[in-house]
Parts: C-alpha cells; sequence; structure tokens
C-alpha cells in the first residue's frame, strides 16, 4: 500500500481507480461503499479483495444502510425514492419521498430499533411498520447522519453551516431539542461516524482532512490527505481502522469530470478508539 500524507499518522491506499467511492458501511466482516459514476456498490474484505454486490437504478447521490432483518436499503436520491433489495437481488420501493423536496434526498442511517432516517430538504424517518414522518428542518447542506449506541441521539454534519447537530431521538423514533453538537470553526463536515470514546469522525472536502472532534468541539485529531474527504467509517476486526473515501474535487459544475478522472480513493488507518453506533 501506497502512504499519503498525515498531519498525525499515515493513511494508506487500499483501492484506487472508483468513480466517486461514498457512503462507506463495515457490514458482516467487509467495508461496503456507494461507487459514484458507476451505478455500483462494492465490497471489500479484509484481505482487500473487492467486489460489486449491486447496481442500483439511479445515478447520484446514492446511499447505503441495512434493516435488522440484513436487507440492504439504497436512497435513490433523485428520484426520491428508498429502495430496498429483495433476495433475489431485485429493488422494490421502501418508502417515496416524491413531492416531499425539490432537492435530492442524500444520507441515510438505520438504528438499532429499525428507524430509518433520510436527510435531504429536512429529514424523514421511516418507521418498521412503514409509517413515514417528514421533519422539515432547515439544515445547511446536510450530509452524513450518525446514531448514538443507546438509540437517543441522532447527529447531522451541516457541511454549510460548519457544524454537527443533535437531535434527541424520542421512543418512537421522533426528533427533538436541536441543538450544535460541535461548532467547528473552518470544518466542513461530510459523512460521519461514532467512536466507542463518543467522539465523532467527520470527512472534510475543502480541507483534504478527517478530524475526530469531541463534543463541544474540541480536535482529538486530524489525518490529512492529498484530496477531498467525503467520508469514513471505522471498521476492521476490531473496527479500529478508519476507511475514508477520498477524491479530487473539481465543483458541482464539473462533477461529470470528475467522476470520468476516476481520481477517487479508498484510504485505512488505524483509528485510537473503535467503531460504535450507528451505521
Amino acid at each position: 500500500m501506497n502512504a499519503v500524507g498525515s498531519s498525525t499518522k499515515q493513511a494508506q491506499v487500499v483501492l484506487t481507480g472508483l468513480g466517486f467511492g461514498e457512503s462507506p458501511r463495515w457490514h458482516e466482516g467487509r467495508l461496503w461503499f456507494s461507487n459514484w459514476g458507476t451505478q455500483q456498490i462494492v465490497a471489500m474484505d479484509k484481505a482487500g479483495n473487492s467486489a460489486v454486490m449491486a447496481r442500483v437504478p439511479t445515478t447520484i447521490p446514492y446511499c447505503i444502510d441495512w434493516l435488522p432483518d440484513g436487507r440492504l436499503l439504497v436512497v435513490s436520491g433523485q428520484e426520491g425514492l428508498l429502495l430496498r433489495m429483495e433476495p433475489d437481488g431485485s429493488f422494490a420501493v421502501h418508502a417515496d419521498f416524491t413531492g416531499t423536496a425539490k432537492s435530492a434526498w442524500n444520507e441515510i442511517v438505520v438504528d438499532g430499533r429499525g428507524n430509518t432516517y433520510v436527510n435531504g430538504a429536512g429529514i424523514v424517518l421511516v418507521r418498521p411498520d412503514g409509517s413515514v414522518n417528514h421533519f422539515p428542518e432547515e439544515l445547511a447542506f446536510p450530509n452524513g447522519m450518525a446514531i448514538t449506541p443507546d438509540n437517543k441521539t441522532l447527529i447531522v454534519a451541516e457541511s454549510y453551516a460548519k457544524r454537527l447537530t443533535a437531535f434527541d431521538i424520542a421512543p418512537d423514533g421522533g426528533l427533538s431539542n436541536r441543538r450544535v453538537w460541535a461548532d467547528l470553526d473552518t470544518g466542513v463536515p461530510d459523512g460521519i461516524c461514532i467512536d466507542s470514546e463518543g467522539a465523532v469522525w467527520y470527512a472534510d472536502v475543502p480541507n483534504k482532512r478527517c478530524v475526530r472532534a469531541r463534543e463541544g468541539g474540541e480536535v482529538l485529531g486530524t489525518i490529512q490527505v492529498d484530496r477531498g474527504c467525503f467520508s469514513c467509517m471505522l471498521g476492521g476486526a476490531d473496527r479500529k481502522t478508519l476507511y475514508i473515501v477520498a477524491a479530487e474535487w473539481l465543483g458541482f459544475e464539473r462533477i461529470g469530470e470528475a467522476l470520468t478522472a476516476r481520481t477517487a480513493r479508498l484510504l485505512a488507518v488505524e483509528a485510537p478508539a473503535a467503531g460504535a453506533g450507528w451505521p
């Protein structure tokens, strides 16, 4: 593996030549991620062997997570649909968000009780019984989401506001008590994950780094790389490997060019604490 520069540690290059890596998830002993620009969902084992697990009928964004029974969910962002992968590999509509927003839907997280949260124009909750609630919160370009191990707090990355925002989760899945979990100063959070010490790792595209922060905003560590970091996930046998999907970012107006250039990489670095919560 090739080393990439870091301010504290060396992140190692695990995979190259991706269209655009997003939504990394550690699931059943493998790292899964969306490979934007190819319509692929890819899984990589601990030996570094990767395989295409599904092809999705959408463009971008599309992000993934799993129901407690093991069925894969895919956010079909432009279409406003939440898709569910059936045992035969086909996709069925799990929830329909069309008409609830003019912009694309984005990230997804499923908590330990089977509640599914999708963000974009606010946050949509899909309960295990199929009922849907829309919380039309004004969020400044919401990106990554994570839920604490006790299922009581949802943390959302607001990229344009440079902060992590938290909500209390009620027993029925409802959201309340919105508050600033961490003001990130110059940080621009994209994908996020939680560790066993209660800290949050956030990926940062313009600053080309992943940052570990405590509630309140104290920075505990930084991994600096040579291109924009879009998302991160703690995985590996002990859940102490931080996986980072990174790519050279040319701006929204040149995203087609970025997808064609295949500058996206999957990186890995040892983390001080294991992954916790969801995803």
